[in-house]
């Protein structure tokens, strides 16, 4: 098993070479092995996949569980793992700051911080409260003994706010007050991607469902640097789960057992 510091500097090194890479994002032990066997680099988790996975909805882990989730997906791999923190599960800079500090401690390498509150009425931070959050949090990662990258997410797409302009400011304070990673996820065009870069000079994650038909390589084009696919990977999953099971209850049949990946191939990817 290689170190945490390991880990780190393969991390930072991502980033840091020609082109894009893709992170998927594994929502158990196993989809983490498996994706490990398939010979990608990185893994982040999924708030929304790792909530599925309970029987619950998006947002309803609690911390603890979420921090103990990271702490087996990072024992299960040598990978590095970036943590879907959420808005770190608190309103206050200090304590936001707190949950990048015991995300380190259960093995990961990166985090994220994100400026959706939680409270449906009043879904975005105010702007101030929102960098003040991420410098807090930025002072945290950095004050680790090895390099911790830390994402900052400005959320206005998911959450009914289509405002590009409002995105970019909030990415290029969020890049002021030291984040080392930058995230909007519900970017859907190229040229939304392209205009997000060209605004910011340190490196850009793109949700890459969101911006349909797009390759990896034209969305490096754009700029981005890192790719991850959120809740998308555990979507799929149950998508087949579903699909399986009402051909059984409805149709009485099986036809989805065919094409089914081999028990040989899922022991080739796990050994």
């Amino acid at each position: 098993m290689i170190t945490q510091l390991e880990k780190a500097r393969a991390f930072k090194a991502l980033h840091e070479k020609t082109g894009a890479f893709i992170i998927p994002n594994p929502w158990d032990l196993g989809s983490a092995r498996l994706l490990l066997g398939m010979g990608f680099e990185a893994l982040a988790t999924t708030s929304g996949g790792f909530a599925h996975s309970l029987g619950r909805l998006d947002g309803a882990t609690t911390l603890d569980e979420t921090i103990e989730h990271c702490r087996l997906l990072c024992a299960s791999t040598d990978l590095p793992v970036s943590a879907d923190l959420e808005n770190c599960f608190a309103d206050e800079p200090e304590k936001a700051a707190a949950t990048i500090l015991r995300a380190a401690q259960a093995g990961v390498v990166g985090g994220s911080i994100e400026d959706y509150t939680r409270d449906p009425a009043n879904p975005i931070y105010e702007f101030g409260l929102a960098v003040e959050r991420v410098q807090a949090a930025a002072e945290a990662a950095h004050s680790l003994d090895f390099p911790f990258l830390l994402t900052a997410r400005a959320e206005n797409f998911l959450h009914g706010r289509d405002d590009l302009d409002d995105t970019i400011r909030r990415l290029q304070a969020f890049e002021a007050a030291g984040a080392d990673v930058l995230y909007a996820p519900g970017l859907k065009t190229i040229e939304e991607v392209r205009l997000v870069t060209s605004a910011l000079s340190k490196p850009l994650n793109v949700l890459a469902p969101f911006v349909k038909d797009a390759t990896i390589t034209q969305l490096a084009d754009a700029g981005a640097k890192r790719i991850s696919v959120g809740g998308a990977l555990a979507r799929a999953a149950i998508s087949a789960l579903v699909r399986a099971g009402l051909e059984m209850k409805n149709q009485g049949s099986f036809e989805w057992t065919k094409n089914l990946v081999s028990s040989g191939e899922v022991q080739k990817l796990l050994t």
